[in-house]
């Protein structure tokens, strides 16, 4: 099962040296706190957010979301 890795796109932002504010920017959103809110999953990221998301991280939208294994209980 795949999940929404919040933390992939806090840590590539900050690897990218963007501020909050030059994300929500980027993104369109009001401000660095409105921004903020979904990165710390207050909101959730909408699928027509994605795509801009990518680009403005510099990655895949497949980047977002990583694999989850689940344990076998014996």
């Amino acid at each position: 099962m795949k999940v929404f890795s919040l933390e992939f796109i806090k840590q590539r932002r900050q690897e990218l040296n963007l501020t909050l504010q030059e994300a929500a920017d980027a993104m369109e959103m009001k401000n660095a706190s409105t921004y903020m809110k979904y990165e710390n999953g207050t909101y959730s990221f909408k699928a027509e957010h994605l795509p801009l998301l990518a680009k403005v991280l510099q990655c895949n939208t497949e980047n977002f979301f990583r694999q989850i294994v689940a344990k076998i209980a014996i």
